[in-house]
């Protein structure tokens, strides 16, 4: 009896022994799987986008910076309820302008950081003078932004396919939005004087489809790559879609030649400016050698065309410079910041 008790009596401490040891295990579990939690949501920036640019939604589901852009630990969100735990707030300027928008009312984390984005140039941003003292960083085509987004870049090593489309035509020009007083619409008149330009978009009734455009493109030697208004680095798809990317050579019209070969290759592309009229680019293009062209694209060797078009991955991007940005930065004259510098004209 004596010793069936000892064992009962053993076998009780040993369950207690073995209770304590897993409850211990378990806290210890518990405890790690919380810090490891908290560790990560520390290190996740979340960025909260008050607004779509042009009121077009985007998905968002999953991990949208890491599954397509290998942005880590950048969580976008659309969801206005996420105000007060959002690192960062992002606002186009577009949508700021029309009648009826709402800015964030409320308390503002302390922390949390605002970001002005806008890919138009100073002519064609308006009210600009309303937000003084308003917001931390800048998401422009500008390379002095806070985030530099461009239209697109040359990638060093980035293969592209070759280009072997037939060239049946010499110059095209796409264009939408004409106005008489434009630069560009002033030089293609007298351009086309000159030459034949064969033109599409809607400004000249030949509207083309998204899928349209660099196919019909790879089948012109040059495209007038041909700004709508003249700016420091506002180079847009115009250069790097309609142009490099289908395999025509662009004819630029837009800031120094100075300010393009900061972005691309100086024997990639010709500048108005190379010439003393738009007479001497004419026959300049007339008389040119098969061999001459082909020196165009000796920046393929190198170099791809990498063109920025999701506004997902533009504002992934804020991710990815967020720990090196200033915390205490504002712009106390966002207009005065945007309209300095503006580039010369050509």
């Amino acid at each position: 009896m004596a010793a069936a008790r000892t064992l009962r009596q053993g076998s009780k401490l040993g369950g207690i022994l073995a209770l304590a040891m897993f409850t211990w295990k378990l806290r210890f579990v518990l405890l790690y799987d919380s810090e490891g939690s908290s560790h990560s949501t520390k290190n996740m920036t979340t960025i909260l986008i008050w607004q779509w640019p042009f009121n077009k939604p985007m998905d968002l589901s999953g991990d949208v910076c890491l599954d397509l852009y290998n942005i880590k630990n950048c969580s976008l969100t659309d969801d206005r309820s996420m105000f007060i735990h959002s690192e960062v707030v992002i606002f186009h300027h577009m949508e700021m302008d029309s009648t009826g928008y709402q800015m964030p009312t409320g308390h503002r984390p302390s922390q949390q950081m605002w970001v002005w984005a806008n890919l138009e140039s100073p002519s064609n941003a308006k009210g600009l003078w309303k937000w003084k003292n308003t917001f931390n960083w800048t998401l422009t085509y500008r390379e002095d932004s806070d985030i530099f987004v461009p239209y697109g870049k040359m990638v060093p090593n980035l293969t592209m396919p070759l280009n072997d489309t037939e060239k049946t035509g010499l110059v095209s020009w796409v264009i939408s939005n004409h106005q008489e007083t434009q630069d560009r619409v002033t030089f293609y008149k007298e351009f086309s004087s000159y030459l034949k330009v064969d033109v599409y978009g809607k400004a000249s009734r030949k509207p083309l489809c998204s899928s349209c455009l660099l196919p019909t493109m790879s089948k012109y030697l040059f495209y007038l790559a041909l700004e709508n208004s003249i700016h420091k680095d506002y180079i847009t798809e115009k250069l790097w879609r309609n142009a490099l990317l289908s395999g025509a050579v662009p004819i630029v019209l837009g800031p120094t030649r100075e300010n393009y070969e900061r972005f691309i290759p100086s024997d990639s592309f010709s500048h108005i400016s190379d010439f003393p009229s738009t007479k001497h680019l004419a026959e300049f293009i007339r008389k040119l050698t098969p061999q001459r062209y082909k020196k165009f694209f000796q920046w393929r060797q190198k170099y791809g065309v990498k063109v920025y078009t999701d506004w997902r991955e533009r504002f992934c991007m804020i991710c990815h410079k967020y720990p090196s940005l200033p915390k205490k930065k504002v712009y106390t004259d966002l207009e005065g910041w945007f309209r300095r510098e503006r580039g010369e004209q050509s």
